[in-house]
């Protein structure tokens, strides 16, 4: 089982900068494929962005493309987003996802193919 426990959400203005993180439970974070999700009210959730069990590969959404780095760090079983030049569009609730079947190449962001999810960390962005 993985728990994972999101932080650093919070409100801002457009062009700031956030950063969020998701700290996983358990031994086999190294196993783990990692993913940000996002939701508004009434909306699917959609994918951000997602990095490989290895580290060595990551994939963003068009939409945050060049403004949002996802990064992993195995000491701290965490991986973290950066998210720069915010805009009023970004704003939603933001998931951390785990893929337990994380050894593969390339990156999931079908939100189906992911098996654990944090609780979610509300990110508001202000024109």
């Amino acid at each position: 089982q993985v728990q994972l426990v999101e932080s650093g959400g919070g409100s801002v203005q457009a062009g700031a900068s956030l950063s969020l993180s998701c700290e996983a439970s358990g031994r086999f974070f190294s196993r783990l494929a990692m993913a940000w999700f996002r939701q508004l009210p009434g909306k699917e959730r959609e994918f951000v962005a997602g990095i490989s069990w290895t580290g060595a590969d990551t994939y963003y959404a068009d939409s945050v493309q060049g403004r949002f780095r996802l990064s992993r760090e195995y000491a701290d079983n965490t991986v973290y987003l950066r998210m720069n030049n915010l805009k009023s569009e970004d704003t939603a609730v933001y998931y951390c996802a785990a893929e337990a079947s994380g050894l593969h190449a390339g990156i999931r962001k079908n939100l189906h193919d992911y098996d654990y999810w944090g609780q979610g960390t509300q990110v508001t962005v202000s024109s």
